[in-house]
């Protein structure tokens, strides 16, 4: 749509975000062209994953004009596994199709990396862009949240002395938001007791309500909103199944917050340590109660050092690694 509204499935609502999406650079709406007109006129085509038959098309165009192709999807053995024997010998040789179409591959991070190298991919042609967000907007916008009078957590009638649990996303199976509250049954031995806070909308919304009378449930939160979220939280929360990175943890790192991840949330492997935060199993809800009561203890040293580390994984490292790969493929970065 022309002011970028579309209904999301997840969130169960139409949404617009309110930071601009298309500002800064020259673009061109699909359907105001053709993709081969567009990939005739560049020197490489780079493609977010191949789920859609768009990119797929793209990369078999490209492939067949010669043009340098690089791949940057999300997939991790972790989160996409092949399936079973029959399954796997499908998909890898559909994947080898794919692949053997990309002279170069933008890896988000470990877990990604690893999955190319695991079909094949020469390290060679792996080079590293980090999923980043823009971590100064984020850690600006904290800063500024944690000055105001009154504060986020008064307005929601929070006392100050309560230490503040956040989840922010949809609220879907898949995120298991509905862990978090049984977990938050196990925390009686902490004075005063942690509040819970929903930032999201979805499918879940309703059976949370229900079984979560006492948490806060504020609805979907845009983006400029959200850092008030993460400077008011002492923990954020992300205990995802098969979740294949987990942006919003870069995001409540940039803010100062300690972060709790299950171990199928990807970024884990890459931001998520003894200082940051707490890796727990997932879906155990005694491992997030235990993740949690340490999260809690440790919320200040923790989220200082979350800061430090999220640093790294910038916007800089990303055109660092861009640079790198279309230098490997003989274009002029």
């Amino acid at each position: 749509m022309p002011d970028h509204r579309y209904y999301d499935e997840g969130f169960k609502r139409e949404v617009r975000w309110d930071v601009p999406l298309t500002e800064g650079y020259d673009y061109t709406a699909l359907e105001d062209t053709s993709l081969t007109e567009e990939i005739a006129s560049c020197d490489v085509l780079w493609v977010h994953g191949w789920q859609s038959a768009t990119l797929r098309e793209a990369i078999q165009i490209a492939s067949r004009t010669g043009k340098k192709v690089l791949m940057r999807g999300e997939n991790s053995d972790m989160a996409m596994p092949d399936g079973g024997m029959m399954r796997a010998w499908l998909k890898r040789r559909y994947l080898n199709r794919i692949f053997e179409c990309c002279d170069g591959f933008l890896s988000i991070g470990h877990l990604n990396r690893m999955y190319y190298l695991n079909r094949g991919i020469e390290k060679s042609r792996i080079f590293p862009m980090p999923y980043a967000v823009d971590n100064l907007a984020f850690a600006k916008a904290a800063a500024a949240a944690r000055e105001q009078e009154p504060s986020l957590k008064e307005r929601l009638g929070i006392p100050r002395d309560v230490p503040v649990i956040l989840f922010a996303g949809k609220l879907s199976r898949r995120k298991r938001p509905d862990i978090l509250f049984w977990a938050m049954h196990s925390l009686g031995d902490i004075s005063p007791a942690p509040a819970l806070v929903f930032a999201g909308d979805g499918e879940m919304m309703g059976e949370l309500k229900s079984a979560a009378p006492n948490a806060h449930f504020v609805g979907f939160v845009n983006q400029t909103e959200l850092p008030a979220y993460y400077a008011m939280a002492d923990v954020f929360v992300l205990p995802s199944e098969k979740e294949p990175w987990g942006l919003a943890i870069n995001e409540a790192m940039a803010c100062g917050t300690a972060v709790v991840v299950s171990d199928e949330v990807g970024c884990a492997a890459d931001l998520v340590d003894e200082h940051t935060g707490v890796v727990f199993e997932t879906g155990d809800v005694s491992a997030l109660a235990d993740a949690l009561r340490l999260a809690i203890a440790n919320a200040g040293p923790m989220g200082k050092a979350a800061k430090e580390k999220i640093s790294g994984w910038d916007f800089e490292a990303d055109v660092a690694g861009l640079n790198q790969a279309l230098k490997a493929l003989g274009a002029k970065p």
